[in-house]
């Protein structure tokens, strides 16, 4: 009988211990993973845009904004944090030749520690340009 004890609590433990690994996690979000996010997010969402059929009449680069900013927002959505609250603000689309800025601020949900209530809040801004490989152009 003592030794199933032993296994009930070690059960109780690693109960204990993954329930205080989630809360940690929900609340050590970085900056620069936020960072890494926007950027990826913004180069998928730039590649989704772009215009192929101006591409094809015209021979330049163009994206359509609407699709970038629908694009950028699902993909941001599906990998962003759980705990934080974000604001997605989008400055200078420019269509042709490629350009956008986005500002992302997050702020995370507030918790307590002995009495003195903290938030983290950050801003990220990124600017991004969409070339094309003149090399391989015949």
């Amino acid at each position: 009988m003592k030794e199933s004890y032993w296994g009930y609590w070690l059960i109780l433990l690693g109960i204990l211990v993954v329930v205080i690994l989630m809360l940690v996690q929900s609340y050590t979000t970085t900056n620069t993973q936020d960072y890494y996010l926007i950027k990826e997010t913004t180069e998928a969402a730039m590649a989704d845009a772009v215009d192929y059929s101006y591409y094809k009449n015209y021979d330049e680069l163009r994206i359509n904004k609407e699709v970038f900013m629908e694009s950028f927002i699902k993909r941001f959505a599906e990998n962003a944090s759980l705990s934080k609250d974000y604001t997605i603000s989008f400055y200078d689309i420019y269509e042709a030749p490629p350009k956008v800025s986005v500002k992302v601020t997050s702020k995370s949900k507030s918790f307590t520690i002995n009495g003195d209530e903290n938030s983290l809040d950050s801003v990220n801004k990124l600017s991004s340009v969409l070339q094309i490989n003149m090399k391989n152009r015949s």
